[in-house]
């Protein structure tokens, strides 16, 4: 392209976005742009722009320094190497993005008046975790189309269909009854026995004696728990909001997040930009047709008959080793008592004996261990650091290609992204229903529905599910993975919502030696059972 028009054309771009480019700026960006085609050149555009945006700018004026920053942060991200292959997140490496509502944009917490994450919390931390899990439920409706104002109303029954949420704020200031409206709030319980909805500008009494489920548009399904947050449609009269239907936020497609958001990496992992976006990663995928990842939860390692269908099961794959196993605590039947720790390293070293008789398996698998909740550790809150060194070491010795990971945790393989938590969590859900569902949909429905919703691994009060208030942008579940692996002592279930897999392998000894094993390359799970032989 003629560098005049490749100028203009940049200058266009930049002040759409409310940036002004100073003139060696410009100069750099249409030397190394020149060399592009038309087709080529929009998209590469867009990416130098969103790259200048995730830098702390103090000005809109852009300066040369830092379109070098962006075009050199761009050419790294198409420079893919195979480390970028597979990726095993920690809780704690994972990045933090908050949403600005003035630039309805996600932005680094480097961008912000924010304090790094903190273990011990301060109260503005427990205020942040309720305000940015509705902060991002509340942007991810207002795209959606049922609440999305058409910008001209072409007929009189399309404005009909739309809905437009309303703050409590709104509410309170009224003296006279205000009638069909819809709220979006988190669920509270101020008073024993009286139910309240809170969002960020206020908080109102609930009169749920009417509720019904909400049926419009398939909304209605999930469990409602104290601390979720819902979309209440009623009125309100004398200081009480009468609610007549209950619904979670409607769900959004991972695509959907992307094409809005672009390439931010909100995954984590070495890559700069997602993965989603990288057609070398997305061949090898589907090249790779051999991958498979074996799930295991509550691997009781003190049992004798667990080592010996463990022996069993490495003795089946030993012609085709998996790409990966993962192993869910609990580590021990008996997870207490002082001799607790000695035991559970003496377990590992009996499995790491075993693994050592398959050689095929021991030189070519890795083996992930995320601890369970009664596994030793600084108790249950999450996220839950890693087993101890002192108790893995000889294991990590004796099977180099371990690694014991926190839970929750997040897996990056190829273009794919996986998030595996272990909590048993759906009993903690169902008992700590505010009421509990009536429609024929078995519970594991209900219960993928609530997470996916939620956006938010553990919906649930502080006080029954436990967070490092610092850390609690660790437990989301947005954008939405490929798969989420809920390890949980209830029932196995497969269930696909929204284009998320969401897994349960059950408990390995309790569900009579059930397991799952996940075909990254066409996005299929197995039922897997050890039967006695």
């Amino acid at each position: 392209m003629e560098p005049e028009r490749l100028r203009r054309r940049l200058g266009t771009a930049f002040r759409v976005r409310g940036l002004l480019l100073r003139a060696e700026a410009i100069k750099y960006l249409t030397e190394a742009l020149q060399s592009l085609s038309e087709v080529e050149l929009e998209d590469v555009i867009e990416k130098v722009i969103d790259a200048v945006e995730k830098q702390p700018l103090s000005t809109n004026m852009i300066e040369l320094s830092t379109v070098e920053a962006a075009v050199q942060e761009c050419s790294q991200a198409l420079d893919e190497t195979i480390e970028n292959v597979f990726n095993i997140i920690g809780a704690f490496d994972i990045p933090r993005y908050v949403y600005n509502l003035e630039r309805k944009r996600f932005i680094p917490l480097s961008m912000t008046n924010l304090p790094a994450p903190n273990l011990f919390g301060s109260a503005r931390d427990k205020a942040e975790l309720f305000r940015e899990r509705y902060s991002i439920l509340q942007q991810r409706i207002h795209r959606h189309e049922l609440f999305t104002p058409a910008a001209v109303v072409v007929h009189p029954d399309d404005s009909r269909s739309k809905f437009q949420l309303k703050t409590i704020e709104t509410l309170l200031g009224n003296t006279s009854k205000v009638g069909e409206v819809i709220v979006l709030g988190m669920i509270t319980q101020l008073k024993e026995g009286k139910y309240f909805l809170e969002d960020p500008t206020g908080v109102v009494q609930l009169d749920l004696s009417k509720a019904i489920s909400f049926m419009i548009y398939q909304f209605h399904s999930g469990l409602y728990t104290e601390s979720c947050f819902v979309l209440a449609e009623g009125w309100y009269e004398d200081e009480v909001f009468h609610v007549n239907a209950f619904g979670f936020p409607p769900t959004e497609p991972s695509a959907t997040t992307r094409a809005f958001y672009g390439n931010i990496n909100f995954f984590g992992g070495p890559s700069s930009a997602s993965v989603k976006a990288s057609a070398k990663l997305k061949q090898l995928e589907d090249e790779n047709e051999d991958a498979m990842f074996v799930f295991l939860s509550d691997v009781w390692l003190d049992q004798a008959e667990v080592l010996e269908k463990l022996h069993m099961m490495f003795s089946g794959y030993s012609s085709a080793p998996p790409t990966c196993f993962f192993f869910c605590g609990n580590f021990s039947s008996a997870p207490y008592g002082k001799n607790q720790i000695q035991s559970l390293k003496g377990s590992l070293k009996a499995l790491a004996d075993i693994i050592c008789e398959y050689p095929s398996i021991h030189k070519s698998s890795r083996f992930v261990f995320i601890p369970g909740p009664e596994d030793p550790g600084p108790g249950s809150i999450l996220p839950r650091p890693p087993l101890a060194e002192n108790i893995t070491e000889e294991f990590r010795q004796l099977v180099p290609f371990s690694v014991f990971t926190t839970n929750p945790c997040r897996i990056q393989y190829c273009t794919q992204e996986i998030i595996i938590f272990r909590e048993d969590l759906v009993n903690k859900m169902c008992r700590n229903c505010v009421r509990f569902p009536n429609s024929n949909m078995d519970i594991p429905n209900h219960f993928v529905k609530t997470i996916l919703s939620q956006g938010h691994l553990t919906p649930l009060p502080l006080y029954v599910s436990p967070v490092y208030w610092a850390y609690d942008y660790s437990l989301r579940v947005y954008p939405l993975p490929d798969m989420l692996v809920i390890a949980d002592k209830y029932d196995p279930f497969t269930v696909t919502n929204t284009d998320c897999l969401c897994i349960n392998p059950g408990s390995f000894p309790r569900s009579g030696f059930s397991f799952k094993v996940f075909y990254p390359s066409n996005k299929t799970v197995e039922d897997s059972k050890l039967q006695g032989l």
